[in-house]
C-alpha cells in the first residue's frame, strides 16, 4: 500500500516530537527527523519550510489558546466596574489559570515543549509575555484603587518583576513536573490563595 499524505505528515510530526523532546529546537537534527519519520527531505520541504516552521505546528494552536485564554481574562477583568474590581480580584484569575491548567495537561507533550525545549523560538517568551501582561494589569488595577479612594503605596517596579515571575514560575513546575492532576488543582489553588494575599498586603488592602 502506498503512504498517504496524512501519514507522511504525521510520520513527520511524530518523529519531531520525539527529537524535540529529546535534544530541544535548537540541537534537533532535521536530518535525524527526516530518518526516523522514513520519509525523503523533499517530501518534508513539501510540508514544511524550516526546522521554526516544524516546531510552530507542533505547538503553535497550544501556545496561541493558552495566551489568548489568559489575556481574555485579563479583559474580563478590566471591564469589570471599578467598585467590583477588588472583590473579584482572584476569582476570574483563579479561573482563568485552572482552566490554564487543564488545557496544558491534555497537551502535555506539547507544553513539554514550549516551557523546556523551545529556547530559539518564539515560544521561548512565553513566561516574559505572560509577566509583561500581568505588570501592565497590575498598573490598571493600581490606578482603579486610587479612583476608588483606596491607593496602594509605592511599590518598587523590581519587586513587582520578580514577585510576578516567580508567580508564573511556580505555577508552570506543576506542569514541568508533571504532577499528579488532583494535587497539581490542589496546590494551584494555594498558591493563588497565598499570591492575592501577599498582594493585598503589599498594596495596602
Amino acid at each position: 500500500m502506498n503512504e498517504t499524505k496524512p501519514d507522511t505528515l504525521q510520520a513527520i510530526l511524530t518523529a519531531a516530537m520525539e527529537e524535540f523532546l529529546e535534544k530541544g529546537f535548537q540541537a534537533a537534527s532535521l536530518r535525524n527527523i527526516v530518518k526516523q519519520a522514513g520519509v525523503t527531505t523533499g517530501a518534508f520541504y513539501g510540508y514544511f519550510a524550516s526546522k521554526e516552521a516544524l516546531f510552530e505546528a507542533l505547538v503553535g494552536e497550544q501556545y496561541d489558546y493558552f495566551m489568548n485564554c489568559f489575556c481574555h481574562a485579563q479583559q474580563e477583568f478590566a471591564a469589570l466596574p471599578a467598585e467590583n474590581q477588588p472583590k473579584e480580584l482572584s476569582t476570574i484569575s483563579g479561573s482563568c489559570m485552572h482552566e490554564m491548567l487543564l488545557y496544558a495537561y491534555a497537551h502535555l507533550k506539547e507544553f513539554k515543549l514550549i516551557l523546556c525545549h523551545s529556547a530559539g523560538t518564539r515560544f521561548a517568551g512565553l513566561i516574559d509575555e505572560m509577566t509583561e501582561i500581568e505588570l501592565k494589569a497590575t498598573h490598571d488595577y493600581l490606578d482603579v484603587l486610587k479612583s476608588l479612594g483606596r491607593p496602594a503605596p509605592p511599590i518598587d517596579e523590581h519587586l513587582e518583576h520578580i514577585l510576578v515571575t516567580g508567580m508564573f514560575n511556580a505555577y508552570f513546575e506543576l506542569i514541568i513536573h508533571e504532577m499528579p492532576l488532583p494535587k497539581a488543582e490542589n496546590y494551584l489553588k494555594e498558591m493563588r490563595d497565598f499570591y492575592t494575599a501577599g498582594w493585598m498586603k503589599i498594596m495596602g488592602q
